[in-house]
C-alpha cells in the first residue's frame, strides 16, 4: 500500500515572475531555491521549510475575476508559520487586503498578484 508522507510542493500559476517574487520573497519573506534547472519557461522555486512552492509563468486557463474575496472559499495553499502577527503587519503595510479565518483557529488568507489563494496559519493554533 503506498503511504503518503507530506506535500513536497505546490505550483501556483503566475502572470509575471518579477513581480510574483515581489509578493512571495520582498512581502512574505520566503526564500528563493536556487536549484531550479531551466524548464524552458520563466519561473521560480520558494523554500517552505522543507517543502517548496513553484512559481510557474505560464498561460492561466483559470478565471482570476470573479473569486471569492475570502480566499478560504476558494482554492487554495495553507502554510504553517510562526509570527503570524508579523506577517500581518507585513501584508497591512503592503496594503495587500487579508481575512481572517472563521473557523476560530488563529489563521489569516490573502491572495497574490495573480489572485491565488493562501491561508497562513499559526503553528499550536
Amino acid at each position: 500500500m503506498t503511504e503518503f508522507l507530506h506535500i513536497h510542493h505546490a505550483s501556483v500559476v503566475v502572470a509575471d515572475s518579477q513581480r510574483a517574487l515581489g509578493f512571495y520573497v520582498d512581502i512574505l519573506g520566503m526564500q528563493l531555491d536556487p536549484s531550479r534547472p531551466d524548464l524552458g519557461f520563466p519561473g521560480a522555486w520558494l523554500r517552505v521549510g522543507d517543502q517548496q512552492i513553484h512559481l510557474l509563468e505560464v498561460k492561466n486557463p483559470d478565471a482570476v475575476e470573479g473569486r471569492p474575496a475570502h480566499a478560504g472559499r476558494d482554492r487554495h495553499t495553507a502554510l504553517q508559520v510562526r509570527g503570524l502577527d508579523e506577517l500581518e503587519q507585513r501584508l497591512e503595510t503592503a496594503g495587500i487586503p487579508y481575512t481572517r479565518s472563521r473557523s476560530g483557529r488563529k489563521a489569516i488568507f490573502c491572495r497574490d498578484p495573480d489572485g491565488n489563494g493562501i491561508e497562513f496559519v499559526e503553528v499550536g493554533s
